[in-house]
């Protein structure tokens, strides 16, 4: 693979799991509107568990997917690329959440 097609596989789940997380925090934002206060005793920390670990497992597969799979397909430097390329992006993309909430302040 040549390094822009990494760059841009990387940008991809980057942004991946850019929205999935923007999609995360409006649900949590909205959802004592939603659910109201919790008088469940055991299940709110289950929900909240249960959605730790998909949140993990769909930002993991999105972030190191690929590059495993690259990775122990024997083009291991391409894998480690594409893993450096998506944490660029990541933190690109967390840098101008900084920045945002820096102007909005």
């Amino acid at each position: 693979m040549k390094n822009v097609t990494l760059a841009r596989w990387g940008a991809t789940n980057a942004l991946g799991v850019l929205v999935y997380v923007f999609l995360l925090a409006t649900f949590l934002d909205k959802a004592s509107g939603w659910f109201g206060q919790a008088d469940q005793k055991i299940i709110t920390p289950m929900a909240v568990l249960m959605l730790f670990v998909f949140s993990a497992l769909l930002t993991g597969g999105l972030v190191l997917g690929r590059p495993l799979m690259l990775y122990f397909d024997g083009h291991k430097k391409e894998g480690i690329k594409l893993l450096f390329f998506t944490g660029v992006g990541l933190f690109v993309f967390m840098a101008l959440a900084f920045m945002v909430l820096l102007i909005m302040k």
